[in-house]
């Protein structure tokens, strides 16, 4: 599997990009701040505002596959929520001087090559896929965030933590499991792929320069996880 490198960090060998075997929850763990891990502005908003337009590409086809108008409409209002985001953070490019096409453009292959091998083969696996990759990702995001400059990271913060429109996304996908109940099976190992991809790409995006330890960076993996769980939960799905 390759592994996505974000935030314009150096590539790593790919054993330094795997998740640490678990350990004992009841250890001490001298946790990692990922404050301390967090990119320069530009570089972090060019990549956090290209994956937000991806993450609207990918509504979009879900809009133009929806099996009727009322999920048109649905994943339409989803799709309107994620460019605002993008739309918000290239306003933020552009506070700071910079053009966003060319802010995001050293990171479009990448992200674009993540999108491929994490696109859904029908409408069903394409939510999935955008409710996982972007909830895993926003999380993450907002994370690193908080070692931005202060004023840049509260608004950031408070962007990336605004309505996402995934309790519509739940609503159809439950629909939809519930008049077929043999996608829930699919759709559950549809989501445990998207999350290793997605987990690997997350920690491809920590500072290289900072080598933090398996184990200091464990609890904010559990995290991510722990909130994930949730979100598949919250589908009736086992994550």
């Amino acid at each position: 599997m390759r592994v996505v490198k974000l935030f314009g960090r150096r590539p790593r060998r790919n054993d330094a990009a795997r998740l640490g075997p678990r350990r004992d929850s009841s250890a001490a763990v001298n946790r990692v701040d990922l404050e301390e891990l967090t990119p320069e502005l530009l570089p972090y908003l060019g990549q956090a505002a290209y994956l937000q337009l991806v993450t609207f590409e990918t509504l979009s086809r879900a809009v133009a596959t929806a099996p009727s108008i009322a999920s048109k409409e649905a994943m339409s209002r989803c799709a309107a929520l994620s460019l605002a985001k993008h739309h918000g953070l290239t306003a933020e490019v552009v506070r700071k001087g910079a053009q966003p096409g060319s802010t995001m453009q050293p990171y479009v292959a990448a992200i674009d090559h993540y999108a491929r091998v994490t696109a859904g083969a029908d409408w069903y696996e394409t939510l999935v896929t955008s409710y996982v990759t972007a909830g895993l990702l926003d999380d993450f995001s907002r994370q690193l965030a908080g070692g931005l400059p202060s004023d840049a990271s509260e608004r950031i913060v408070a962007l990336l933590s605004g309505d996402d429109g995934h309790e519509l996304i739940v609503a159809e996908l439950r629909a939809a499991i519930e008049a077929n109940p043999r996608l829930a099976s699919r759709l559950a190992l549809w989501g445990r792929r998207l999350v290793g991809d997605t987990l690997l790409v997350a920690r491809s995006a920590l500072a290289a320069h900072s080598h933090p330890d398996e184990a200091r960076l464990e609890p904010v993996f559990t995290e991510l996880i722990a909130a994930h769980t949730r979100r598949m939960d919250a589908l009736g799905l086992t994550a």
